[in-house]
């Protein structure tokens, strides 16, 4: 049975990411129907929008897509189109392993750590419900909260920007029942709700409450919480005693990355966002626009990233093939891009191109 797909094929070293991506992916011998749209600054300059109906039609029509790195301007400019699409096709969960592999330069290569965040995605201050400072309904807001809390804000003429912070009961539950499904599906052993309830009773309180409730309904996966802070700590010193971790949105985008550097790094993160509607697969990691068109990024994240798709798609023999050609093309290192050599100048690094090929030579054996 064929698949449709989505192929996103984003900006920066985006596409060349996406093609070695496919071609690892066509590799395994799954058939794919892809659908390739593009995506971010260079579709902004031609028809001054960064993401055109037409990739969300087709995303809204395969409800499966491989999305390859997007830029997202600091400060200014359009807001993240990963963040507008996990909103507008419903991705409320996001999905990102973090596992050692055998070659990848990590202070923590000897140590077994192999983690997934699960974290949520519609919520909390990154769903971007935000005020800007100068405008007269930011001073309303502020006038309000001043009137109506004990903790004041600054008030002064173009002064205060406001994010607004919410969480609820029944996104929370619907994330902590995500994390304890993937547990009990993928034979993990051990749930991690991470806060700040300690200082947020309102939403991390609820957060932690919620949490607690939905923990109880999974008598066979062990429960335990962690403050975020402590968490951090607690990952840096000891990662291996941590298994499934569940976060709010900003909290889970923070420690994704710190768990990330206990493997190696973004370079070989993937991620998945899934909702009821559909399900978005993307690396971790940015669009590195200096790179651009050198045959010179590290296609990992995004391969590993197809591989999460295809299990997604039920096709759990090629997602295993895949995963193993990954894990022995970096364990060899001869066929590795720069960042995966023992220094980074190694006149033997090859390319984007030619790592996916010897991935692909792999699969063929």
């Amino acid at each position: 049975m064929a698949h449709d797909v989505t192929l996103i094929t984003g900006d920066g070293t985006g596409p060349e990411l996406a093609a070695a991506a496919r071609q690892c992916i066509d590799a395994t011998g799954v058939k794919i129907n892809w659908d390739v749209q593009e995506a971010g600054i260079d579709v902004m300059e031609r028809t001054g929008t960064p993401l055109p109906d037409a990739v969300m039609e087709s995303v809204r029509r395969t409800r499966c897509a491989l999305k390859a790195p997007i830029t997202t301007p600091v400060g200014t400019g359009f807001r993240s189109i990963n963040v507008y699409l996990r909103q507008a096709l419903g991705l409320f969960a996001c999905i990102r392993p973090c596992k050692q592999y055998r070659g990848v330069r990590s202070f923590f290569s000897e140590v077994p750590v192999d983690l997934v965040i699960v974290r949520e995605n519609t919520e909390s201050l990154y769903a971007g419900i935000e005020f800007e400072r100068g405008k007269p309904e930011t001073a309303d807001l502020i006038r309000w909260i001043n009137d109506h809390s004990e903790r004041k804000v600054k008030t002064g003429l173009d002064e205060t920007g406001i994010t607004i912070k919410s969480i609820s009961v029944s996104a929370t539950e619907r994330i902590v029942r995500c994390a304890f499904d993937y547990a009990r599906k993928n034979s993990r052993q051990r749930v991690t709700c991470v806060h700040k309830a300690n200082i947020l009773k309102f939403t991390d309180g609820l957060f932690l409450e919620r949490s607690r409730r939905v923990a109880e309904q999974y008598p066979d996966i062990e429960f335990e919480d962690r403050i975020v802070d402590n968490m951090c700590m607690q990952l840096v010193q000891k990662p291996e005693l941590y298994d499934v971790l569940v976060l709010p949105n900003l909290y889970g985008d923070v420690v994704s990355d710190l768990a990330a550097g206990l493997v190696g790094g973004l370079g070989v993160a993937p991620g998945a966002n899934i909702g009821p509607e559909g399900a978005v697969f993307e690396a971790t990691h940015g669009s590195a626009p200096k790179y651009k068109g050198q045959n010179k990024v590290n296609p990992t994240a995004l391969i590993l990233s197809g591989m999460l798709m295809l299990r997604h798609l039920k096709e759990i023999d090629a997602a295993d093939r895949l995963e193993a050609a990954v894990g022995d093309v970096i364990a060899e290192g001869k066929y590795v891009t720069y960042d995966l050599k023992p220094g980074r100048d190694d006149p033997t690094a090859v390319g984007t191109k030619e790592m996916a090929a010897a991935i692909c030579q792999k699969l063929a054996e």
